[in-house]
């Protein structure tokens, strides 16, 4: 169905695999346009009958009191509808809990009552909301339908995906990008240090993943001891994780997946035009850490603008022995800016730039303690400075129409590193004269594509590229390796079926690599990959299953290893990757009950060393294992549990933390849960979790297992009725004290490292204020 727009002033938000862009429009596009018009068959009048059908059909639906964007969110997934909202609906509205077994549109109608919003259900598909007599939803004599500013929700989730959004990150509250995946046992995040975290999805680490941040590519490999994005989770509106397979459009090098990462927009603070702010701060105990965070937004009469600024500081926390970890003390600044200007016609121009800066002594390995054995010229701390940035611009058009919605995004991101270097002494002095040194990664990125819609679906096409550089600044060795490449890709969206939804996808790239002494490869390869979903009970029990081939190109080496003077032989080996799911969802009046079993294969992951023979070195990669949850919601709260059991292998043999360095780490079993209730008429919400890791002895030989923990954590928020702008919660992380260091960590397997431990308990006291 064709929808023309009389204002074209609304603003659609997709959470699709580019990370929630809104759609954008660039007559580039037509070419396409025309080639795949040529190929698509419009649906049978059948096929109509059927759809109108799917609308009327009974469905199970569990869908608490919330925010009504967020229910809607929900709604749309739940009734396979494609959803639509007024803006100037969806601020301070909270939806009727809907549990329970309903056509869909009596479901809507029961949780938008008492809001006094109207609503409507167009040709048997979508469902058009607006606020009552603001004439949101009018029908002209030529049958369209003009829209004030409305969001957009009801893609289906797809194999292996998980979505973090708005609320769960407030619940969260998190305070490094660990804290973010909490409750996620089949992510794992490595190091206590926000500077030195790294994600790991099924055990794979992230730099075998396509991540990107309001779409910009992220190239950021410095330093194996410091984290590869360090990203401040306050900035965060969402996060998608695509574990395992991912789609065409998310991006080259997805070998095991995809982490798209969202930051906040003026338009999701206000409800119209508008200007606004807050003021948030909380106080951590155990540190003694206090963080301020500030903000200003705006909108009018089509500019908007956003700022945002956050700074921490504190002393070295304490672990669960009491004892102080050296090099752990809290110096952050982080900030992002936002401006945007969208026309009459629906032309949107956006501008963002974001940074994260973390100045402090470290430890002298900062994802490790200490390291026993090693030249005693090398002191227990040293100064890291880290310094990531991005910055990206969009143009868009919030116009889509049918075939006409397309994406346009040019990016640039870096991160640089600088420490201070500590050579062997030059005897007979037994003094090392350090020296500073320097290390930075960029990458300049985009894409072109359009999304063509359809009545059993849409295809998104289009072409991306990068130009990657890491550089090392060091008199002695300096050095530099680029990649660039460019890709075409096209994914398809469909269901085709009743019962039945598909996603298929194809992608082409050609990469070209130069060596750190100037030498030139060019490599080209195809990825592919499908997935689907049917329901097997329609609304009780839906199978799921995927594949996907991934042509990943060479990587580029990090930084502070690379060898001017490095022997490449006949070129790096090309890293490919093979990615398989299969899982059942069962759902039933408010209960969950699931599964899945995965497995990814990485072959030729390059893994470079300092020495001139060792430039192309590489590793094979497994990761296998399984995933079982349940979970019960009701309509003002939930609970989860969720088990998973990772075996993740290098060469065939099982991995470690240092084989695995920029590959994987070892992982093993883990068990989360997570339970909250909101009492709604007095504005408190108390919840908490427990992260189980049990004991791994699948582990080298000659290595001892790796010790299980236990954390709890719980949090109490209260938000006085009559003060909703007004936000105080106090938690407590660690409440039993435990002595440990995450999973992920580097070196816990080796005799001679004691492990960066995590915090012990912690107090944290925290306030926000809204205007």
């Amino acid at each position: 169905m064709c929808i023309s727009q009389g204002r074209k002033e609304f603003r659609r938000l997709k959470w699709d695999s580019d990370g929630g862009r809104p759609a954008r429009r660039l007559m580039a596009t037509t070419a396409m346009t025309i080639c795949l018009a040529s190929t698509v068959h419009w649906p049978s009048p059948a096929l109509a009958q059927a759809t109108a059908s799917k609308a009327s059909a009974a469905r199970s639906f569990n869908v608490p009191a919330q925010p009504l964007a967020d229910a809607l969110n929900l709604f749309g997934r739940q009734s396979g509808l494609q959803v639509t909202l007024a803006a100037s609906a969806s601020r301070g509205v909270m939806s009727r809990a809907v549990v329970g077994t309903y056509a869909p549109e009596e479901a809507l109608a029961r949780m938008l009552a008492g809001t006094g919003i109207d609503y409507r259900i167009i040709g048997g598909r979508t469902a058009v909301i607006g606020a009552a007599g603001g004439g949101a939803a009018v029908t002209p004599a030529d049958g369209s339908t003009s829209l004030d500013p409305i969001s957009v929700f009801g893609d289906a989730l797809g194999v292996g995906e998980i979505v973090i959004g708005e609320k769960e990150l407030q619940q969260r509250n998190p305070a490094n990008i660990a804290d973010v995946f909490r409750g996620e046992p089949g992510i794992a995040v490595g190091s206590s240090l926000p500077m030195s975290q790294k994600v790991y999805v099924h055990g794979i680490e992230e730099n075998n993943l396509a991540v990107t941040m309001d779409g910009g590519r992220q190239n950021n490999k410095v330093f194996h001891h410091n984290a590869t994005n360090l990203i401040d989770p306050s900035l965060l509106k969402a996060v998608r994780v695509d574990a395992g397979i991912a789609p065409a459009d998310a991006g080259p090098g997805a070998l095991g997946g995809a982490i798209a990462y969202q930051t906040k927009d003026a338009r999701d603070l206000l409800d119209g035009d508008g200007y606004g702010g807050f003021v948030s701060s909380n106080y951590n105990f155990n540190s003694k850490t206090f963080q301020t965070g500030l903000s200003a937004y705006g909108m009018q009469e089509g500019f908007e603008f956003l700022g945002y600024f956050n700074f921490a500081k504190g002393d070295e926390f304490k672990s669960g022995t009491g004892s102080i970890v050296e090099g752990t003390r809290t110096d952050l600044l982080s900030g992002l800016g936002k401006v945007a200007y969208e026309f009459e016609s629906g032309d949107r121009f956006e501008l963002s730039h974001e940074r994260v800066y973390d100045d402090a002594p470290r430890p002298f390995r900062a994802n490790t303690g200490f390291i026993s054995g090693r030249p005693p010229w090398e002191p227990r701390v040293r100064d890291y400075t880290l310094d990531r940035q991005n910055t990206v611009f969009s143009y868009t058009d919030s116009t889509p129409e049918g075939w006409w919605d397309p994406t346009v995004v040019l990016a640039y991101s870096s991160t640089r590193l600088e420490i201070p270097i500590f050579p062997r002494p030059v005897a007979p002095s037994t003094v090392s004269v350090p020296y500073p040194g320097a290390g930075e990664t960029g990458s300049f990125n985009g894409k072109v594509e359009n999304k063509f819609s359809f009545d059993i679906g849409s295809i998104t096409a289009g072409f991306d590229f990068y130009n990657d550089k890491a550089e090392l600044e060091d008199p002695y060795d300096a050095s530099t390796e680029r990649a660039r490449n460019v890709g075409i890709y096209a994914q398809a969206r469909l269901d085709p079926w009743e019962r039945t939804r598909l996603s298929f996808g194809v992608r082409g790239d050609q990469q070209w690599f130069t060596g750190t002494r100037n030498e030139k490869w060019d490599n080209a390869g195809f990825s592919g990959n499908v997935s689907g979903e049917y329901d097997l009970i329609e609304d009780l029990l839906i199978a799921k299953a995927g594949y996907s081939r991934v042509w990943a190109g060479v990587p580029l080496a990090e930084n502070f290893i690379m060898n001017p003077n490095w022997n490449y032989g006949t070129g790096p080996e090309p890293v490919t990757a093979d990615n398989y799911a299969f899982g059942l969802v069962a759902k039933h009046d408010g209960f969950t009950l699931e599964g899945s079993l995965f497995r990814t294969d990485i072959d030729d992951a390059r893994t470079a060393k300092y020495a001139a023979a060792r430039a192309t070195e590489n590793h094979d990669v497994r990761s296998k294992g399984f995933e079982v949850g349940a979970g019960y919601e009701w309509g003002d709260g939930y609970f989860k549990a969720k088990y998973a059991n990772v075996d993740v292998s290098i060469d065939g043999k099982p991995a470690d933390s240092d084989t695995g360095i920029y590959l994987a780490a070892p992982a093993g079993q883990f068990i989360t849960l997570l339970a909250a209730h909101t009492f709604m008429d007095w504005g408190v919400t108390v919840g908490g979790d427990v992260e189980i890791a049990l004991d791994n002895d699948d582990v080298a030989a000659g290595t001892p297992t790796l010790e299980g923990y236990k954390v709890f954590n719980t949090f109490v928020e209260y938000q006085p009725p009559s003060h909703s702008n007004l936000t105080l919660r106090a938690e407590i992380k660690n409440i039993f004290d435990e002595t440990y260091s995450a999973r992920a960590t580097y070196g816990q397997e080796f005799g001679t490292v004691t492990p960066l431990y995590e915090p012990g308990r912690a107090f944290i006291l925290s306030a926000k204020a809204t205007f």
